[in-house]
């Protein structure tokens, strides 16, 4: 996992990946950092992975500050952003890409308050660090991005359904973000090989992702998608704000 960004193209830059304990958003992180940015590591329940990987990027030279945050808990939030200015003062790339919704055990509304609600405070939460010339980037599914024009398998649907509520309150905000000098990109892909979000609909439907795959052509793996995602947090803004990852020929536009 290595040069996948320019070297030294983020250099005394700050990035936060919400949910980088592990999968993409562990792997995001750490390019970032192999590109030279300071970086906060944010999870919810895997502080020791989330350490591991501290441990990881602080030998390469870099900052690393692990902040354990519910983001569907604005206090929690604030006190994460709290930790944020108190180390660091600024933030130059926000990557929101924790996600969930198909948990055991979790109430009937979770999936809307951690896909919408906690997007957006999240996003309001980091605002005031976020200057001229940041970046904010949304991670989500084809399968989400496309919901309204593409069905998608019964097992995934409300979290489709809640990731693409998430991704059109974030948009609204994007005309106040350009006003600051913050980009707005949001990156939608496949569903993404040895994801948890793939086990579990592996489980709810076996064969589910054999049969996208051959469908697809192939599916992106966790590193290969987190390299996209890394990607959009320098790369110039698309017109439409929106960066689309592998095959999309079975989906229907809006």
């Amino acid at each position: 996992m290595t040069d996948v960004l320019p070297a030294g193209s983020l250099d005394g830059k700050v990035a936060l990946v919400t949910g980088s304990s592990r999968g993409i958003g562990a792997d995001t992180v750490r390019y970032l950092a192999e590109a030279g940015a300071d970086v906060v590591i944010n999870f919810r329940n895997k502080a020791p992975r989330a350490e591991k990987l501290a441990g990881q990027l602080r030998d390469l030279g870099r900052r690393a500050l692990v902040v354990g945050a519910d983001l569907t808990d604005p206090a929690s939030v604030a006190e994460m952003f709290d930790a944020i200015r108190a180390e660091y003062g600024r933030l130059d790339v926000l990557v929101l890409n924790a996600s969930g919704g198909m948990e055991s055990g979790m109430a009937e509304d979770y999936a809307l308050a951690l896909n919408r609600d906690a997007q957006l405070n999240v996003l309001n939460a980091a605002t005031p660090l976020l200057g001229e010339g940041s970046r904010v980037v949304f991670v989500t599914s084809h399968q989400a991005h496309f919901i309204r024009t593409t069905p998608t398998m019964p097992e995934y649907e409300p979290v489709a359904l809640s990731k693409r509520a998430g991704e059109d309150a974030l948009r609204e905000l994007i005309p106040g973000l350009a006003e600051k000098g913050i980009g707005f990109t949001v990156v939608s892909g496949d569903m993404i090989e040895g994801t948890i979000t793939a086990t579990l609909l592996e489980r709810a439907n076996p064969g589910a992702i054999a049969e996208r795959r051959e469908s697809a052509g192939r599916l992106y793996n966790v590193s290969e998608f987190a390299a996209e995602v890394a990607q959009a947090a320098i790369d110039p803004v698309p017109a439409d704000n929106t960066r689309l990852v592998g095959d999309v020929s079975a989906f229907a536009a809006e």
